[in-house]
């Protein structure tokens, strides 16, 4: 029988919520832990995600999804970005605090709970989450294993550069449109500016190269917002990690949002049965 809880509330970077969700089921043997970091302009609440969630508690996997603070959502709508003033404030250190909050709830939450197994978590990440998910996973010895969904490798390469970076130093701000709800999404200048002070711990490369722990990385070879050329520099900077390419896959392995199917695309089937080999062996 499945246990769903949504939007438990936690406090986050600068004391904005985190909205979380739990889904699991009561099997006999103590179940490993899923969690789950959206990407860019993502929400817990994306596309498949819960349909996602919720065959992996099926299958016997705690599955925590979660908004980080910043991403634009509130508790009252999160779903989208109705506060795009947080968003403009966002930046990686911020998404980095708001996980580490998600994994000490996680670890008090279960501790004495003999269902769920506490030294059994997989950080799972979707594009900019995967890149985040593999920096906190090569710092934090409460991470047990690493999954990357068509991640990005270089968070320093997505910034403007030349005349683009000078004017978005000098203006403060930069917009970028969102293609689904036309909004003009701000992104303000302390973006860059607390990415170049913390540069060495945001490098994804230096991460990579300092994991401990088993790697999964996962890419579509159709993928138009993040090459898979990326794919193979996370492998190519740990070879011990298992590359797994998804033949004709996009960026969002073939689903959408809204999400209207009641069962995962064939793409995410085939996700869902590698991530499933990979942590249970």
């Amino acid at each position: 029988m499945l246990d769903i809880r949504k939007n438990i509330c936690l406090q986050g970077s600068n004391n904005r919520p985190i909205l979380l969700d739990v889904f699991c089921s009561h099997r006999p043997q103590p179940s490993p832990i899923i969690i789950f970091c959206h990407g860019y302009k993502g929400f817990k609440d994306w596309g498949p995600w819960n349909v996602f969630a919720k065959a992996f508690a099926e299958l016997g996997v705690t599955l925590i999804k979660f908004n980080f603070s910043h991403n634009g959502g509130t508790v009252e709508q999160p779903i989208d970005f109705p506060d795009l003033e947080a968003f403009g404030n966002n930046n990686f250190t911020k998404e980095l605090h708001d996980l580490d909050v998600v994994l000490t709830w996680v670890v008090e939450e279960y501790t004495n709970d003999p269902n769920v197994d506490i030294n059994a978590i997989t950080l799972l990440g979707h594009s900019r989450g995967g890149g985040l998910a593999i920096v906190k996973a090569s710092e934090d010895i409460r991470v047990s294993k690493v999954v990357s969904l068509a991640a990005v490798s270089d968070f320093k390469a997505r910034f403007p550069k030349g005349v683009g970076l000078d004017q978005w130093k000098k203006n403060g701000v930069y917009y970028v449109v969102n293609g689904r709800t036309r909004q003009r999404m701000p992104h303000y200048f302390q973006f860059y500016t607390d990415f170049i002070t913390h540069e060495k711990r945001l490098t994804i490369e230096n991460a990579s190269k300092a994991l401990q722990i088993p790697q999964l990385i996962i890419h579509g070879d159709a993928d138009q917002s993040v090459d898979i050329q990326e794919a193979y520099s996370l492998q190519n900077w740990n070879p011990l990690a298992k590359l797994y390419v998804v033949s004709g896959a996009n960026h969002v392995f073939s689903s959408q949002h809204p999400y209207k199917s009641p069962i995962l695309t064939k793409d995410l089937q085939r996700i869902l049965s590698e991530i499933m080999n990979f942590i249970n062996n």
